[in-house]
């Protein structure tokens, strides 16, 4: 249960990393602010337009007469856009960082270097292109999982008292681990580890990856949080890799030791 505690820590971490390094954290805002407005563009538009959509979908309706046809269309169109907001939701993180991919590269190498004890931070070697193609790839079939995995707790969710309990729970411990994996690849892939490797190194230490991800899954679910806690985020989920690897990390604020250092050389 230790690593409960651990994984949490690195997500107050990673922010604390952000919060002393402001340009990189005004860095990282960007891919999220971005997404944000697509999303909110796509959303505006089917608001808009999807009462027109279930129309089309629907014509056997057309002759239904009053107050039926009003009340089937606008349950459908309903539905119809808390599906949207639902998907938004869970595919918010992963579109994210495929669109912040350059961003998040940087601000993840700046994370390594900052910490590693020589100053250095690995490199992927692989194009741009190469990177984005991976990363849109891997994200898919994490989605994929992620998805199979709401079916299934959707199911459970109508058993009597623990789809009402015991389902939530458990629904989003697993939101925390696919949203730090999805995180955490930032860091693994550009070390060559792929996803196969990935999620059974992050099985290996399910404590701290929950530790990390479902705090950070709850924070997720307050509108516009994501885009604020994104950039510290990324630097957490470096951290966390470095932690899964076994990789020497130096102190955690090397600057304050410095001046620590500094304060007693000039008193004594």
């Amino acid at each position: 249960m230790r690593d409960l505690g651990v994984g949490f820590g690195y997500l107050l971490k990673g922010q604390r990393w952000v919060g002393r390094h402001g340009k990189q954290y005004g860095f990282g805002l960007l891919p999220g602010l971005i997404t944000l407005v697509l999303y909110a563009a796509a959303l505006v538009a089917l608001a808009i337009w999807g009462e027109d959509l279930v129309a089309w979908a629907t014509p056997f309706a057309d002759d239904w007469s009053s107050p039926w046809l009003g009340l089937f269309r606008g349950f459908l169109t309903a539905v119809l856009f808390a599906l949207g907001l639902l998907l938004a939701v869970l595919t918010f993180t992963a579109v994210t960082l495929l669109v912040g991919q350059p961003f998040y590269e940087t601000l993840s190498e700046k994370v390594d270097a900052d910490v590693s004890p020589d100053g250095t931070a690995p490199e992927s070697g692989l194009p741009l292109w190469r990177e984005l193609w991976i990363s849109a790839r891997d994200s898919l079939r994490v989605l994929v999982r992620a998805g199979l995995w709401g079916l299934l707790l959707f199911a459970l969710g109508f058993l009597p008292l623990v789809g009402q309990t015991v389902v939530p729970v458990i629904g989003f411990f697993v939101t925390g681990f696919f949203l730090t994996e999805e995180l955490a690849a930032v860091a693994l892939q550009r070390r060559g580890v792929d996803l196969r490797a990935r999620l059974a190194l992050l099985r290996s230490r399910r404590t701290l990856v929950w530790g990390f991800g479902t705090p950070l899954a709850l924070a997720f679910l307050v509108p516009f949080v994501a885009v604020f806690l994104m950039p510290g985020a990324v630097a957490g989920a470096t951290l966390l890799a470095r932690d899964l690897l076994g990789e020497e990390t130096a102190q955690e604020d090397p600057d304050q030791d410095r001046d620590q250092d500094q304060d007693r050389r000039v008193t004594s």
